[in-house]
Formats: structure tokens, sequence, C-alpha cells
């Protein structure tokens, strides 16, 4: 990952119906590309969910039922030129940049596997360690000290690197404020640039892991009832995909 600030490189993003990555229907899609010494491109998709999109996802991102049957492409067209998109980008050794990658990773992978596509894993056979990078779990490892409920979320967290939006909650906005987080991370921390794809997709992976069980830690021992404190709350630490809890379909 040497040279990340000039490196071509590409971002993603899902706008979707559900919290829950393996119930989860993409709505809006969008990749940045960008860097390289070539002008950036942005390429977008409005998709068809197919189901019903709950009105508390459509404050969020704006797409409604009436807007996604009218204007919405077919899931299964849209979701095999995105994930075509993204492998050949990951074949030619660029980084690929989502933030909370696990999230959009895992619901990209259950919406091919629910239209019988390909998954990503089988479109990059003999790929073990993709240039994957998640803004999310580097700003965890280098900054663990944040103070603040909320303050991990995009925006906050855009605003900690220096990057200044003006849209957001859109899949291209979203986007673009994870790839220019990620630039600013690997210009703050040069240690990240020392890593080469392998060595940081393996980081990752352990510090995704650690993360996520202190906290499940604080959510068994310090977290109140109303804040979902339980002592037998399980926060899966899987990175970058996600598995379907037992019981659940994807």
């Amino acid at each position: 990952m040497s040279n990340f600030a000039s490196a071509r490189k590409v971002a993603f993003d899902t706008e979707t119906t559900a919290a829950d990555p393996n119930e989860a229907r993409i709505v809006t899609a969008a990749l940045i590309v960008r860097g390289g010494d070539r002008p950036d491109h942005t390429m977008s998709w409005l998709i068809n969910p197919g189901v019903p999109i709950p009105p508390e996802t459509t404050e969020i991102h704006g797409i409604d039922d009436a807007r996604a049957q009218a204007e919405g492409q077919d899931p299964a067209a849209a979701l095999e030129e995105l994930a075509d998109r993204l492998a050949q980008a990951l074949a030619y050794g660029m980084p690929v940049i989502a933030y909370n990658l696990s999230y959009d990773w895992t619901v990209l992978h259950c919406e091919l596997k629910r239209h019988r596509l390909v998954p990503m894993s089988e479109r990059l056979p003999g790929l073990t360690a993709l240039p994957l990078l998640d803004p999310l779990v580097i700003d965890k490892q280098v900054d663990k000290y944040v103070k603040g409920t909320g303050m991990r979320k995009l925006k906050p967290t855009a605003e900690r690197y220096g990057v200044e939006l003006t849209d957001w909650h859109t899949a291209e906005a979203d986007a673009l404020a994870a790839l220019l987080i990620a630039e600013a991370q690997f210009e703050k921390y040069p240690q990240l640039n020392t890593m080469g794809p392998q060595q940081l997709f393996a980081a990752q992976k352990a510090w995704r892991a650690e993360q996520q069980a202190g906290l499940q830690k604080w959510f068994r021992t310090k977290a109140t009832p109303e804040q979902g404190g339980a002592p037998d709350k399980v926060i899966d630490g899987s990175w970058p995909l996600v598995p379907a809890q037992r019981g659940e379909s994807a």
C-alpha cells in the first residue's frame, strides 16, 4: 500500500433497507475511482430491491418505494455489474475502501447469493488477501480513545480527519468520504504505508476481532439494559464477511 495517496483506488458504499447486513437489500450503490494521475470516475446504481423500503431507511437515503419501483434497475443486472466492477478493481490490485466495510461486503455477498449470482469470493480465485480497506477499523486501531457517543460514525470521523462534504447519506457522498478518510489516515500514520496488502488484510481482521471483543465485554459488564446491555450479549468480530446468526437466513 505504499504511495497510497497517488495510487489508483476505489471506494464503495451501499444504502439499503435494513441494518442487518444478512437481511438488507441494496437500494443505491456507488463506486468512486480516484488517483493514479487519472480523472476521478463515479458509478452509481438505483435498484428496485423487490421488498418494501422501511420509512426509517427512506429518511436516511431518500429513496421510497415509488421511486425505487419507477426508476430502479433490476436487482440481478445491477448487482452483477457492481460485483464485476469490484472484481476487476481487486484483480488489478486496486485498494477497495468502504467505511464499516464488513457491512457493505456482507450485504453484497448476501444479495449475490439471493439472486443466484457468483459471490465475490468465487470471482477472485486464488486471492486470499484482498486489498480491502476499512477506515473505521483503522481509526479504532490508530486512535483508540475517541470520546463521545456516535463519534465513530462517518460524518464526525470525516471531520476529525479534515474531510468536508456538503452532502451526506447518499452512496456517492459516503463512498467519497470513506476514500478521503483513508487517504488522510495513510498520510497521518505513515506506518500504514509500510504494510503490504496481505499484511494489512490480516491486521484488519485481527484488529476488528479485538475491537468487537472489547465492545462485547462492555455490553456484558457495563452497558445498561436501555443501552442494549446483557450478560450474554454476542458481538461478532468477523471481517470482512459477517456470517448470519444461527437460525437466520441470508
